[in-house]
């Protein structure tokens, strides 16, 4: 039988009732958020589009190119979504009076 460990480490607790300052972390900002966003929704799509080629080539199961496709499918339907709502805010605000 493996024995319960706690999630935060006594340590961590007491410094932090100890009035010790918090590890600073920092928050990407808005444009780096969207590039990793924009990478990973590509490179979600390359990656589908090798596991199709593979597919077609006899190398990968039907199950594994239809989960792939549909994996595909969503994505896209993310970023079309982002793009749509983008686009929007951004009519918005060319239509605000100054």
């Amino acid at each position: 039988m493996t024995p319960i460990l706690p999630i935060v480490s006594m340590s961590q607790i007491a410094s932090a009732y100890a009035g010790a300052p918090a590890p600073a972390t920092t928050s990407p900002d808005f444009a780096s958020m969207v590039g990793t966003a924009a990478e990973s929704a590509v490179q979600s799509l390359h990656q589908t589009e090798q596991t199709t080629a593979s597919g077609v080539a006899g190398k990968t199961d039907v199950q594994t190119v239809v989960q792939a496709l549909s994996s595909a499918e969503v994505t896209l339907q993310t970023v079309m979504t982002i793009r749509d709502k983008v686009m929007t805010a951004y009519n918005d605000v060319m239509h605000m009076a100054i």
